[in-house]
């Protein structure tokens, strides 16, 4: 089972972190994304991340203000977001799947597992 927390109401410019908490698995094996998906529109990948940490990967739209992480001693993979904007508005959600070494993967056809999401909410 994946945990997302973090979430909440920031003004624009502002941060926050969000945690991918798993329990019953050992993410070390995993490799992992967020997404996020606002009203009206389709669930979009954010970042992604490998079993290690030595692969990222993420959206054009976030690329220099996000960055995903892990600590596998501690199961979590954090997303850290920086200078939001009114349009990073969206439930988040982190997605875990077995992969090998180095892998990343960035459609929600390639994940298993899905944590119940996060509401970020930033105002203008």
């Amino acid at each position: 089972q994946l945990q997302a927390s973090g979430g909440g109401l920031v003004q624009s410019g502002g941060s926050l972190r969000l945690s991918c908490q798993a329990s019953g698995f050992n993410l070390e094996f995993y490799a992992i994304a967020w997404f996020r998906q606002a009203p009206g529109k389709e669930r979009e990948f954010v970042a992604a991340i490998s079993r290690s940490g030595g692969s990222t990967y993420y959206a054009d739209s976030v690329k220099t203000r996000f960055t995903i992480s892990r600590d596998n001693a501690k199961n979590t993979v954090s997303l850290t977001m920086n200078t939001l904007k009114p349009e990073d508005t969206a439930v988040y959600y982190c997605a875990a799947v077995p992969a090998v070494q180095g892998s990343v993967f960035t459609t929600t056809t390639d994940y298993d597992d899905w944590g119940q999401g996060t509401q970020v909410t930033v105002s203008s």
